[in-house]
């Protein structure tokens, strides 16, 4: 329900700003322009807070049970089959990178990864539509994907590095020649440390199973002295038949009487892939 102060606000409702939503549950979406914020409903508008401000939007459109079933929706089933695929995909490569995406991500990095999975799933050219996979797409669309657009790792490190996937031995890691922190780490305010992480997935995205091994530099001072090369390997199982995924990221610090603390949360460590190598069964004979 509206509280009385909001819901006297009536003037709020001519104020808003409409504008279409893609979603056909939903009939229109509104920004609130008003002084006073309505929260709560009025009729079939609810009003609500969000990351982007006070929206509105009002129930509609054609009832579930008639998308399900009617002939007439059938690319709109098509659509949300592979919609929902794409989000799955995104949840099984997040579980199995979730330790290092605890320090390393922004608020919409699961829309953004869901976005780029159904463009993998729409690549996939053997399939009927609406039963596309990730299997049959081609993954190294993801390749360069930064988990933190707050913190992306090409406008963060200038250091060159070169990166392996071996799948045959299993063996998958970062080397980063000889380099000075200070002069190409685009280091945030307050950082007087930091350190790389490399990881390695591999992932099944049926089985929904994943094994995963990461490795890091240690703390490293930023500042004028050379870092000498930095091999940070990792090793997955020998010759699996897993989608393998390497991922470099560096965690900013700052430290303060002898300890270290992790700077700002960890809002502007950067984590992208750096590496991929798509599994391809081979042809039945």
């Amino acid at each position: 329900m509206v509280s009385k102060p909001e819901y006297g606000n009536c003037q709020a409702l001519l104020n808003m700003r409409f504008f279409s939503h893609k979603p056909n549950f939903y009939k229109v979406m509104a920004r609130q322009k008003g002084i006073i914020k309505l929260k709560g409903t009025i009729g079939d508008v609810s009003f609500y807070k969000s990351k982007d401000g006070y929206l509105a939007r009002e129930k509609g459109g054609v009832d579930g049970d008639r998308i399900r079933n009617d002939p007439a929706f059938q690319r709109t089933r098509e659509n949300g089959s592979e919609f929902g695929r794409a989000g799955k995909a995104g949840k099984i490569l997040r579980n199995a990178l979730r330790l290092l995406l605890q320090n390393a991500s922004d608020s919409k990095v699961t829309s953004r990864l869901t976005k780029e999975m159904l463009r993998i799933i729409k690549t996939d050219t053997n399939s009927a539509r609406g039963q596309r996979s990730i299997a049959q797409g081609d993954l190294n669309l993801l390749g360069g994907f930064d988990f933190n657009i707050n913190g992306k790792l090409g406008a963060t490190m200038y250091a060159p590095y070169q990166s392996q996937v071996d799948r045959a031995s299993g063996a998958c890691g970062v080397t980063i020649p000889d380099f000075i922190p200070g002069n190409t780490i685009a280091f945030p305010s307050g950082a007087t440390h930091m350190k790389f992480l490399v990881g390695a997935a591999g992932v099944d995205f049926e089985t929904e199973a994943f094994e995963f091994q990461q490795v890091d530099s240690g703390e490293l001072v930023i500042g004028p002295d050379v870092v000498n090369q930095l091999d940070l390997a990792v090793n997955l199982t020998a010759d699996n038949e897993l989608d393998i995924f390497l991922v470099l990221g560096i965690d900013f610090l700052q430290e303060v009487n002898g300890a270290m603390y992790p700077l700002k949360n960890g809002s502007y460590n950067p984590l992208a892939i750096v590496g991929l190598d798509q599994f391809v069964e081979a042809p039945a004979e």
